[in-house]
């Protein structure tokens, strides 16, 4: 199997023009498979993230390496060492909020930088997973950005056990979730 280094050295060679082609062929193979099929860099998970995009209004979706921490998920917007800042990093700074889909689950994430200590700590956590992050940045003179993904709802889940919320049915049937046998 070819290492991190490998993977590091061909993404950046493709450039961004030649990721986006990638990821183009990538995102519905990924769909159809339920994840069998381009879930992996190495041995780096990838996850789809769709974004709003922020000029077109309309859904954007990438296949990203990412590392998984309690419910959220960790990505990096190194665009493989390129210069350039990948769109859907532009596009989470204009509206953080985002979907999800790992294998065949989907899950709605709002997004948030990590900056200083927890930035360092997962910026280390994700290169112990993926290498290829630290090879990135000896080729880029940008900062990347660390995006924390934590799906919508996990701060609710709390509530709801404390029993501010209601009961979980009540609170789908309020936003429509669920049909009036679901209820029953």
């Amino acid at each position: 199997m070819p290492s991190d280094r490998f993977y590091a050295k061909f993404s950046n060679t493709i450039g961004a023009r030649g990721l986006r082609w990638i990821g183009k062929l990538n995102t519905p193979a990924y769909r159809l498979s339920g994840g069998r099929i381009g879930a992996k860099v190495g041995d780096g998970p990838v996850l789809l993230l769709t974004t709003t995009g922020r000029k077109s209004g309309e859904p954007r979706t990438a296949p990203i390496l990412y590392l998984e921490r309690g419910e959220a998920m960790v990505v990096i917007d190194t665009n493989a060492g390129n210069e350039k800042l990948p769109a859907w990093s532009h596009n989470l700074k204009a509206k953080p909020q985002a979907e999800v889909q790992i294998g065949r689950r989907k899950l709605a994430v709002t997004a948030r930088a990590a900056a200083g200590a927890e930035r360092e700590e997962l910026w280390r956590a994700c290169n112990d997973q993926y290498s290829g992050f630290d090879e990135y940045i000896t080729w880029m003179k940008r900062t990347p950005s660390v995006w924390v993904l934590e799906p919508v709802g996990a701060a609710g889940a709390e509530a709801e056990e404390e029993g501010d919320i209601g009961t979980t049915r009540e609170s789908a049937a309020a936003q429509g979730d669920v049909g009036p046998l679901d209820i029953i």
